[in-house]
C-alpha cells in the first residue's frame, strides 16, 4: 500500500474520532470514569503501563468475583445438601407412609371381612334362634308339662297349652325331614315323642284321678277333666282306661246309693 492510501485512511479514523460524540456512548463514559480511578497522570510511564494495569485489575476484579462466587457456590452446595437431606427425609416418609397404607389397607380388608363375618354370624344367630324358637320347648313349657316335686299331681291350663305346643313342633318336623336338616327333624321329632309319652302318661294319672273323684249323686265334671279327657282321645288306651274309670266310679256312686235308699228308705223320684 502506497503512502497517500495510508494517509488517508488515519485521516479517515482520525475524523471518525473527532466526529463522534463521547457525551452519547455511555459504555464510553464509563469505561473512562472507570480508568480515571486508577489513571491519575497521563506520562510516558503511565500510558506504558497502562495496559498492564488493566489486566491486573482486571484480574483482581475475577478474584473478587472468585471469592464472591465461592461464597454462594458454598452456600449452593449447603442448600443442596439440605435439599438432599430433605429429600431423604421426605423419601423415608414416603417409606414409612406406604408402609403404613399398605397396613392399613390389610386391617381394612381385616375389618371389612371381619365385618362380614360378624354379619354373617349375626343372621346365622338369628336363623338359630328362631329354629329354636320354632321347634324347642321354653322352660315354662318344660315345668308346665312335667310339674315341680310339690305339685307333681297338679294340672292347669298350662299344661295343655304346653302339650298343644309339643304337638305342634312334632307335626313341624315332618317339614324338616322333607328338606336337608332330616337328622335334625328325626332328633326333634324323637325328643317331642318322648315328651308326649311322659305327658300323656302323666295326664292319664291325673284324669285318672279325677275320674275316681266323680262320687256324687249329681257331679259337676270339671272343665280341666272335660279338657283331659278331650285330649285323652289321641291315646284311645288310656282314653278307654278313663272312661272305664269314671263308669266304675259311677257305678260304684249309683250302687251306694241304691243301697242307702233301701236301707234308710225315703222316696224314690
Amino acid at each position: 500500500m502506497d503512502k497517500p492510501t495510508q494517509n488517508n485512511s488515519l485521516k479517515k479514523k482520525i475524523n471518525k474520532i473527532l466526529e463522534s460524540r463521547i457525551d452519547n456512548d455511555k459504555e464510553t463514559l464509563e469505561a473512562l470514569k472507570a480508568l480515571s480511578t486508577f489513571f491519575p497522570e497521563n506520562n510516558l510511564r503511565t500510558r506504558r503501563n497502562l495496559r498492564s494495569e488493566i489486566e491486573r485489575r482486571s484480574l483482581v476484579i475475577n478474584e473478587e468475583f472468585m471469592q464472591s462466587f465461592k461464597q454462594v457456590n458454598d452456600s449452593l452446595e449447603g442448600i443442596y445438601k439440605n435439599i438432599l437431606s430433605m429429600n431423604e427425609c421426605c423419601q423415608d416418609m414416603t417409606n414409612r407412609l406406604n408402609a403404613v397404607k399398605i397396613r392399613t389397607n390389610d386391617l381394612i380388608e381385616q375389618t371389612t371381612k371381619l365385618q362380614t363375618e360378624s354379619q354373617h354370624l349375626q343372621l346365622r344367630q338369628e336363623v338359630v334362634s328362631a329354629f329354636l324358637d320354632a321347634y324347642q320347648l321354653k322352660p315354662d313349657e318344660i315345668k308346665a308339662l312335667k310339674g315341680s316335686a310339690r305339685d307333681a299331681g297338679e294340672l292347669d291350663a298350662s299344661f295343655f297349652d304346653a302339650l298343644a305346643r309339643v304337638k305342634q313342633i312334632h307335626n313341624d318336623c315332618k317339614v324338616l325331614l322333607r328338606t336337608n336338616q332330616q337328622t335334625a327333624g328325626m332328633e326333634i321329632m324323637e325328643c317331642m315323642a318322648l315328651q308326649l309319652e311322659a305327658a300323656f302318661e302323666r295326664l292319664y294319672r291325673w284324669t285318672q284321678g279325677g275320674c275316681r273323684l266323680q262320687t256324687g249323686d249329681c257331679p259337676e265334671i270339671p272343665a280341666l277333666v272335660c279338657r283331659a279327657m278331650e285330649a285323652l282321645q289321641e291315646r284311645p288306651v288310656l282314653f278307654k282306661y278313663c272312661v272305664d274309670e269314671f263308669a266304675a266310679a259311677r257305678r260304684a256312686s249309683v250302687v251306694r246309693s241304691f243301697i242307702d235308699a233301701l236301707t234308710r228308705g225315703g222316696l224314690i223320684k
